[in-house]
């Protein structure tokens, strides 16, 4: 099989190599492009001869998958696949599989990172700090005791679940398909109208799909209480990021936490958060701990290794 990643995912190149030892022993071809590019035309350079294509965030499209006409299995260094044309995958029989379950601590762990940047002004206290100035008008609210809202319970909805929790929060939670252990661990479900009402937090932890496209729109978005922190992990168009930074910048809510947006970063300065009050913005970063782009890297090389075998895992299509 030829074997190509189109992307770097963020390990180092002897690494990627000493990972995929195993499968050029056994006789397969392995292409690494170390640079991430946009262009169309060089995806498919690339990717034209591939029997098995490697890829974490690139758009990988219509367009690119037609044109590799030896194309039998997607392997997605990532947990959501919305960048992947699905359709043609399934139409055109390719496998494809995700990296699920690689980037959970990370993600839950900057969740709180953020949610705590934004409660406690730690941005605007390291600036006022190094201007010679003191904690005046900065004095923030903790999470102890606090209603802490999870949108999305499968697995790093369930750890934001667990250390909130461990914070001493009351976890209201909104999803698909409830989960019997997170109601033993004192997890209460709600509907989602009644946790964005009452939730002090809302953190958002479901993928992208028709369904929660805007799931955060205008309207939802005026279910907030004005002392609550919106906190977006998952995908950016989840959130009507424009109708949050006008109820930010109105005052109709507290704050917010935002790492994913519409498109990968850079973020162009016209976007509507970059100038919204009381927000600390990430550059999609909350999946990228060491720990965990090194645990992708393996997953995704696993992937390809139980396909070949006919024991395929993580399937998506």
């Amino acid at each position: 099989m030829n074997i190509v990643m189109i992307e770097p995912l963020g390990v180092s190149k002897e690494k990627i190599n000493g990972i995929a030892e195993k499968l050029v022993n056994n006789g397969h071809k392995f292409v690494y492009y170390d640079t991430r590019t946009q262009d169309t035309k060089e995806l498919i350079e690339r990717a034209k001869d591939a029997d098995i294509v490697m890829l974490a965030n690139l758009p990988f499209r219509k367009e690119v998958i037609e044109n590799c006409p030896n194309l039998k299995m997607i392997s997605v260094a990532f947990t959501g696949v919305d960048h992947v044309d699905i359709d043609v995958c399934k139409e055109r029989g390719i496998t494809v599989c995700n990296a699920a379950g690689y980037s959970t601590n990370a993600v839950a762990e900057l969740a709180f990172g953020l949610a705590i940047s934004v409660i406690r002004n730690i941005v605007p206290c390291d600036k006022a700090t190094r201007a010679e100035k003191t904690k005046d008008g900065l004095v923030g609210t903790e999470l102890f005791n606090k209603k802490f809202g999870v949108v999305g319970t499968g697995a790093i909805g369930l750890k934001v679940a667990e250390i909130a929790k461990a914070f001493g929060c009351e976890v209201l939670a909104y999803s698909r398909t409830q989960k019997e252990d997170a109601i033993k661990k004192g997890v209460k479900y709600v509907e989602l109208d009644t946790l964005l009402k009452e939730s002090d937090i809302v953190s958002l932890h479901v993928p992208l799909n028709k369904n929660t496209k805007n799931l955060l729109d205008e309207n939802k978005i005026a279910l907030l209480k004005p002392s609550a922190v919106v906190i977006n992990t998952a995908r950016g168009p989840v959130v009507d990021n424009t109708a949050l930074a006008k109820a930010l910048n109105e005052g109709k809510i507290a704050g917010a936490g935002i790492d994913v947006f519409e498109t990968e970063p850079p973020i162009a300065s016209t976007h509507p958060l970059i100038n919204a009050k009381n927000t600390v913005l990430t550059p999609h970063v909350a999946f990228a701990s060491k720990e965990a782009l090194y645990t992708r890297a393996q997953i995704v090389f696993d992937n390809i290794d139980k396909w070949l075998q006919k024991k395929p895992q993580n399937l998506i299509v």
